[in-house]
């Protein structure tokens, strides 16, 4: 692609225009050990690296131009000055890659919590309805059927472009995330469907407030195609406000919550069976059944029927999709207990998510619940009085233990677990800084009719070592299971 032709049509202001009409560009990297013959490179100012540093790694390696924001001179190859490199990068994929994400159906969720839940639960019943469905999101990223790992969230925009024109599916679901959209990660993308789930405490080391999270969020609603729509959860003041907002803007928004306006309601939160649920469409009742229990799920999965309405799909065939629809890894992930007890991993680390879960295991019956938790390092403390005390409260045993730690000194953290169980009137032995022997200890005291929640990483795998040989939450919960089962089976 002509270099001077892919700048014009992406609106960037030319500095220098020497030689770009004779430079042909083959493709576009932000990483320097990833250039090849013909790139161009685009230098991004990094939190902890500047892409401008390494400029030179990229010219010996064969870039064909520069884009970046400092005012530099004398490369031997032209050098292209704008004002936000991610922005650029965004912009300059889109256009290089022939704007995919107008040949898919897009599909965009944010919220602080339900993303991932809501995004596989969408992608079944919609495959269940004949559809092929692409998902990019925290647990994985699948295209065209094959699964591939996930760094972020949301790709960084070069990834999310390649992976949009790689993609011959019909559909495309996203998790949106703040980070995504702040770091200018969509420029370039058009959805049909923009989904908001909630907002919630969380990310405010880095959003600030509350307030500012929010603008953050809405950001996806100026991105839908002419003629794209909203669906929004009313159950929280954030949804009500986003409802507001885009009507104002002539946007079209259907809803789900429990007010008489809501295009899909539910109104029996204090009635509600573990899985089994209904709502309420244009007076009609519906009646749903699926395997993974809780009020957080059923919101969830509202949104996900609502999204697949909006596309067209049948009622009758979305309710039945949700009948087979499984798990999420790390998503109220439940295990069996050698003692009757239920054992459950999930990913929940604000004090909305906290609540959900364990009002869930209460609705299920728990005689005795056992939350095993802890705090990552370096991340938002401002919301860890509100989760402690939503577990003090509403969990029978709070059973405080390292997370990812981040480079905090361990010794630091403990003392701080400490102080939280004192605050809310609790043993200070309990807590247990190894995870695995945390987990164990809960494990290994439950009863019949108990239930074990192990909450804060989900799918994801633990970043610092533990006594037991196990590499994440679901890990060590095989490992447990496997020990009592071998242990069972010895002969006398």
């Amino acid at each position: 692609m002509n270099l001077l032709t892919l700048l014009e049509q992406t609106g960037h202001s030319i500095f220098h225009q020497d030689d770009l009409g004779a430079c042909e560009i083959t493709g576009i990297e932000a990483n320097s050990a990833k250039v090849k013959e013909g790139c161009l490179f685009t230098a991004i100012s990094g939190y902890a690296r500047d892409g401008h540093d390494y400029i030179e790694d990229a010219i010996r390696r064969g870039a064909a131009a520069v884009v970046g924001e400092k005012d530099l001179t004398g490369l031997p190859v032209p050098y292209i000055r704008v004002e936000n490199s991610r922005d650029s990068l965004a912009n300059l994929a889109a256009h290089f890659y022939d704007y995919p994400s107008r040949k898919h159906i897009m599909i965009g969720i944010t919220g602080t919590n339900g993303k991932t839940t809501t995004s596989f639960m969408l992608r079944h019943i919609l495959q269940h309805a004949g559809y092929t469905c692409a998902l990019l999101g925290t647990v994985h990223n699948v295209i065209n059927g094959h699964a591939y790992s996930s760094k972020n969230t949301t790709p960084d925009a070069l990834e999310l472009q390649r992976l949009l024109a790689e993609s011959k599916d019909e559909v495309v679901i996203m998790e949106v995330s703040s980070h995504g959209l702040s770091q200018k990660r969509l420029e370039g993308i058009e959805f049909d469907l923009g989904l908001f789930t909630n907002l919630a405490h969380e990310h405010l080391d880095y959003h600030n407030t509350i307030e500012e999270y929010f603008e953050v969020k809405q950001q996806l609603f100026s991105k839908l195609k002419q003629g794209g729509q909203a669906i929004v959860s009313t159950h929280d003041e954030w949804g009500q406000k986003l409802t507001g907002i885009l009507r104002e803007r002539n946007i079209k928004a259907s809803t789900f919550g429990s007010s008489k306006s809501d295009d899909l309601q539910f109104t029996s939160e204090n009635d509600v069976h573990c899985s089994d649920f209904e709502v309420t469409e244009k007076s009609e009742k519906l009646h749903f059944s699926m395997s993974i229990p809780g009020l957080h799920n059923i919101y969830n999965a509202s949104m996900a029927y609502l999204a697949g309405r909006k596309i067209g799909v049948d009622r009758a065939k979305l309710i039945d999709g949700f009948r087979t629809f499984k798990d999420v890894p790390g998503r109220f992930e439940m295990y069996d207990h050698p003692e009757g007890a239920t054992a459950v991993i999930d990913y929940a680390h604000t004090a909305d998510a906290f609540e959900y879960i364990l009002k869930t295991a209460r609705d299920c019956g728990a005689k005795r619940i056992y939350h095993v938790f802890g705090f990552r390092g370096g991340r938002d403390e401002s919301k860890r009085a509100e989760m402690m005390e939503i577990s003090s409260r509403m969990s029978d045993c709070s059973v405080l233990t390292f997370d990812d730690l981040n480079d905090v000194d361990p010794a630091e953290m403990k003392e701080e677990l400490k102080r939280y169980l004192v605050d809310c009137g609790k043993k200070e032995d309990l807590v247990i800084p190894d995870r695995t022997l945390a987990i164990q200890k809960a494990w290994e005291i439950a009863e019949a009719g108990d239930w074990i929640l192990v909450t804060g990483k989900g799918s994801e795998t633990y970043k610092d070592s533990y006594e037991l040989p196990a590499g994440s939450d679901q890990e060590t919960f095989r490992l447990l299971l496997k020990e009592k089962e071998e242990a069972a089976s010895a002969p006398l």
